[in-house]
């Protein structure tokens, strides 16, 4: 495994309570320090998200607002450039005019999706101000509107369309962008959706006019549910799967110094065992596998429960 693993730091997203605390006090120096934490923890992009969670209602334009004061303090603290994480155009287009490219370097517009309201101006900012983007290859346009890809060769048609896309109208070349195939919570993967994100980034990996483009996943997704104590090596064992189909980025906590298991590593070769438990035999449906997938990364996590007991 000779590439290396991007880290984007998630920290300053309001998941995390000591970012819902600084956004509500519209604390600049407490983003200060998440950044420079991050960074000295060797991230190579910040991600900035002010979204609402379950635990923050936060209004757009709250985050309008606060987006010009927050953005300069950040490039105070620190270098590492900044990932611009929201649905949101107008949240993009303010945070890229007040972005110091001179002293960061490029930053990176996350993301851009099918069901993205402007994508057209989304593109156009891309281009604009020289970013990275990324691209959600999980969905895809239907008749009508648009859809999650439920197999591996619908995501990778949904990336190729992107990069097409970003090469022609935003001129982008393939190590600009930064294909998300979408990462689903493993202990409730009952559709198999781990291993259609796998085999996408094994497709897109493999098709020369894709060669270059970037692979991420937001990490923190994978294990969420399943007990604390197995967590992060869970995560790390997949980061080993991922690594192997083409990733090079992940979305995640530097805290939790994510990286990838060796090959030979127990919980590799468990988690490898159950995922291909999720692949459908002749005649199932995604349904069983996905419950038979399930079970056995239950079992994973009970029998690490019973090794720390």
């Amino acid at each position: 495994m000779s590439r290396k693993l991007h880290i984007v730091g998630e920290l300053m997203n309001n998941s995390y309570a000591r970012a819902r605390r600084a956004f509500s006090q519209r604390d600049p120096k407490g983003y200060q320090e998440l950044a420079k934490l991050q960074s000295q923890l060797g991230a190579d992009f910040l991600t900035l998200n002010l979204d609402g969670t379950q635990a923050i209602q936060v209004r757009r334009q709250e985050m309008l607002e606060f987006l010009p004061e927050v953005i300069p303090a950040i490039q105070e603290a620190t270098a590492t450039p900044i990932a611009f994480d929201n649905p949101s155009v107008e949240y993009h287009r303010v945070a890229l005019a007040h972005y110091d490219r001179d002293k960061s370097g490029a930053p990176i517009l996350n993301s851009l999706a099918a069901s993205r309201e402007h994508l057209d101006e989304m593109v156009e900012l891309v281009k604009h101000y020289d970013t990275y983007a990324v691209i959600m290859a999980s969905e895809t346009f239907v008749p009508g509107g648009t859809a999650q890809c439920m197999n591996p060769q619908d995501a990778y048609r949904a990336a190729k369309h992107f990069v097409e896309l970003l090469a022609t109208k935003a001129n982008r070349r393939n190590d600009q962008i930064i294909i998300d195939p979408g990462l689903a919570p493993v202990g409730a993967d009952t559709y198999g959706l781990v291993n259609i994100g796998l085999d996408a980034m094994r497709l897109i990996h493999a098709d020369p006019d894709l060669q270059g483009v970037h692979m991420i996943v937001g990490l923190s997704n994978f294990a969420w549910g399943t007990p604390k104590g197995v967590r992060e090596e869970l995560e790390k064992a997949y980061l080993t799967l991922g690594m192997e189909a083409g990733l090079d980025f992940a979305l995640a906590n530097p805290e939790k110094a994510p990286a990838p298991l060796p090959k030979d590593h127990p919980m590799v070769s468990k988690l490898r065992e159950a995922l291909e438990q999720g692949r459908p035999r002749d005649g199932e449906t995604h349904e069983i596998s996905g419950f038979r997938q399930v079970e056995a990364v239950m079992a994973i996590c009970s029998e690490a429960q019973e090794v720390d007991i």
